[in-house]
């Protein structure tokens, strides 16, 4: 009895701090407890933030308030992927990506933007997009213009001339001045991340190897020093930015895990050294086990070059099977995608790979949410359904503790108190 009078109370208090919508659903799961929590009423404020959980079945609600009914569904909290890049397309790769103009990127982000919230993804951290693309997104959604997840933008991902990231290695000579993106030396990298904070950046990417996705470079070659990491990780953090390292090789993933980098991203190649300094040091691993299978099937058609579907396949298996390692082990694993690598919308079906490679559902899901938003640094925000936080929320049919598969279906989404059409 004493519950249900402090759950009333609770939704009295909420509407008097006007709340503008409550959401009712069969139950939520409680990602920090990985309990249900059945017969919610979640009241969400003008602010998009959740202003008190009430039972459903005590309480009364009446006035303005829109009421989203989602009998019948499980909510989790809304999605994060720690890794996409809403300004490209899985069907224009190589040197077919030379037909289009050089604004043309541009174009695909609000509709790639709206794909991953469709798909339960209410937050998404953007890890490099040339000419500022990913804040121009930012700006739209956040302005109202159109509809899409919440943006962590990384401007211009960047690394050693003739690297990954270092700008195309697909043209010749004369091209180089349109190219060039190579940055080198401390000095160089600590003035980037300046530059990228200043138009923008909430998250700074760095290339540490080669690619998969890049001419020229093999993803096992450690492309930046020690010196240069570390010194993106030092300027990052003295601006209270956190640092993310494109790194598939051994090598450089240690580099970057010993230079104080946060997220290691791919982590393809990791040793058992790499594991324990991750674990050690606290690093997260954001490792995109799902994609190659979009890249396999469908690259040749798509303009990906040989050499790219040869360094994809050499790498895929072994991957996955340092996924496993690394989370039997303990390091902490985040969802993380790669979306743009394959169609935006099918990001969730990578919860499928996390479960066959070791992890429960819960787990899985705790990569997409409570992780995620501590590796986000954005605990009092995202990542959980909790007074305080936004109130974006995924509903589904069917229980996600039980097939996790259920989420590459959402039935509704939940974004800011408001549902997604």
């Amino acid at each position: 009895m004493r519950t249900y009078v402090i759950a009333a109370l609770s939704a009295l208090l909420a509407t008097s701090a006007q709340a503008q919508s409550v959401v009712t659903a069969d139950r939520y799961l409680d990602v920090a407890t990985g309990k249900y929590v059945d017969h919610p009423a979640i009241f969400v404020d003008a602010a998009g933030r959740i202003t008190s959980i009430a039972d459903a079945r005590t309480v009364r609600w009446g006035g303005d308030l829109t009421h989203i009914d989602l009998t019948g569904k499980t909510l989790v909290p809304g999605l994060i992927d720690m890794h996409v890049h809403l300004a490209g397309s899985p069907y224009i790769r190589g040197y077919k990506s030379l037909e289009y103009t050089d604004s043309f990127p541009a174009t695909l982000g609000p509709a790639n933007a709206l794909a991953m919230l469709k798909a339960g993804f209410t937050t998404v951290r953007n890890l490099g997009a040339a000419d500022y693309v990913d804040i121009a997104l930012k700006q739209g959604i956040e302005g109202g213009y159109y509809p899409g997840p919440r943006i962590v933008p990384a401007t211009w991902s960047f690394g050693a001339t003739g690297g990954h990231c270092g700008g195309s290695n697909l043209l010749p000579p004369q091209y180089k001045a349109i190219t060039e993106r190579g940055v080198n030396g401390v000095e160089a990298i600590r003035f980037q991340v300046r530059e990228n904070r200043r138009f923008g950046a909430e998250v700074i990417k760095v290339c540490a190897t080669g690619g998969v996705f890049s001419k020229n470079t093999e993803p096992g070659q450690q492309q930046m020093s020690f010196d240069e990491l570390k010194a993106a990780a030092d300027e990052a953090h003295m601006w209270g930015l956190k640092v993310a390292a494109h790194a598939h090789g051994a090598e450089g993933i240690k580099a970057a895990i010993r230079a104080g980098i946060d997220t290691i991203e791919h982590a393809s190649l990791i040793d058992d050294e790499g594991i324990r300094l991750a674990k050690a040091n606290g690093a997260y691993l954001s490792m995109d086990i799902f994609n190659t299978e979009f890249t396999q099937s469908n690259g040749k058609l798509t303009g990906v070059l040989e050499e790219n579907l040869r360094k994809d396949r050499e790498i895929a298996q072994v991957q996955r099977d340092n996924f496993r390692r690394a989370h039997a082990a303990g390091v902490k694993l985040v969802f993380g995608s790669d979306a743009g690598v394959m169609p935006h919308g099918t990001a969730a079906g990578q919860f499928r790979y996390m479960v066959e490679y070791g992890m429960t559902p819960l787990e899985a899901i705790r990569a997409a949410t409570a992780t995620a938003a501590e590796a986000l640094g954005r605990i009092k925000d995202v990542g959980a359904i909790q007074v305080g936080r936004f109130g974006d929320l995924v509903a589904v049919d069917g229980d996600p503790l039980a097939d996790v598969r259920v989420l590459e279906r959402p039935a509704a989404v939940v974004k800011g108190g408001k549902r997604v059409d």
